[in-house]
């Protein structure tokens, strides 16, 4: 789903803004990457791959999915992305992702963008539950959803196939604190 309005982020290295396809080398490279795949679902075989998600990034079903580029101020750089795997109208519910170069990793950027967009979500999206599943080796990213007041809610065994093997993830989840 396209969104030109990020939310705000409060942080001094980077900002966010709507992901485009002059992106895709740059995600592609540092997604391929073996330290950061291994913590991953990804199934890239090619940037051809990458471009099919722009498909549904620039759908205007609501249902589809949203993600922001997440650059660095100084140079608007792509250095990540953090968006929503699916919105459900319905249910009032979203999934989040995000995704980091490795070469900004241990800098408060990803528990900055989770709760910016989380946030965000509540606010402008009127999600009453957003959750998250994390490769249960991912430890990392078990980190910043607690920062940012996620909640363990259980193991996911052989929840997605990775690379071809059944892989375990943690579930977790944030209940929007201005609804009952």
């Amino acid at each position: 789903m396209q969104h030109t309005n990020p939310p705000d982020l409060p942080h001094e290295l980077v900002c966010l803004r709507p992901l485009s396809r002059a992106d895709l080398p740059a995600w592609y490279a540092y997604l391929t990457m073996p330290h950061v795949l291994e913590h991953t679902s990804w199934q890239l075989h090619s940037i051809d791959d990458l471009q099919q998600k722009f498909d549904g990034l620039e759908s205007t079903d609501p249902a589809s999915e949203l993600r922001f580029a997440i650059v660095l101020r100084s140079s608007g750089e792509l250095v990540g992305s953090i968006g929503f795997h699916s919105l459900s109208q319905p249910n009032k519910t979203a999934e989040i992702a995000y995704d980091l170069a490795p070469g900004v990793w241990g800098m408060g950027i990803a528990p900055s963008a989770c709760a910016a967009m989380t946030d965000w979500a509540f606010d402008r999206l009127g999600v009453v539950r957003i959750q998250a599943t994390a490769l249960d080796s991912n430890t990392r990213t078990l980190r910043v959803l607690e920062k940012c007041g996620f909640q363990r809610e259980g193991l996911l065994r052989n929840f997605r196939m990775v690379r071809g093997e059944p892989r375990n993830f943690w579930i977790y989840a944030r209940l929007n604190p201005g609804q009952p």
